[in-house]
């Protein structure tokens, strides 16, 4: 068993078609433009702190793991799997974790294949 810790995953959602978000400017950056009103930020990609980081997330991973050939657990969402004759892979994902249980991690097993294809993506 391998748990993969995904490093900024949020960003790696991408917004809905058409939603736009706006948020105050971080901290240390100016909150007046220069004709003194309050200034506003466009948000571009899924940051955390916002409510729809998450979801926006799921959104794009699971369809990714869907075109790797796994296939989702209908018991469980967060559940994948993918079998090839004695090989099986199975993967939980939590939030901005992946828990991956593996038969083998030779060259050319299903989890060799599916960490190149990660780090590939």
């Amino acid at each position: 068993m391998r748990r993969w810790d995904f490093v900024a995953a949020y960003l790696q959602g991408d917004l809905e078609p058409g939603e736009v978000i706006y948020c105050h400017p971080p901290p240390g950056y100016a909150t007046l433009g220069s004709d003194g009103r309050p200034r506003i930020c466009r948000v571009q990609k899924p940051i955390y702190g916002m409510a729809q980081a998450g979801r926006r997330w799921q959104r794009t991973l699971f369809p990714w793991l869907e075109e790797q050939g796994f296939s989702q657990s209908s018991t469980d969402t967060c559940i994948f799997s993918k079998t090839r004759n004695d090989d099986k892979i199975v993967i939980g994902c939590y939030v901005d974790d992946l828990f991956v249980l593996y038969h083998t991690d030779a060259e050319g097993s299903l989890y060799s294949e599916f960490c190149a294809a990660l780090i590939d993506r």
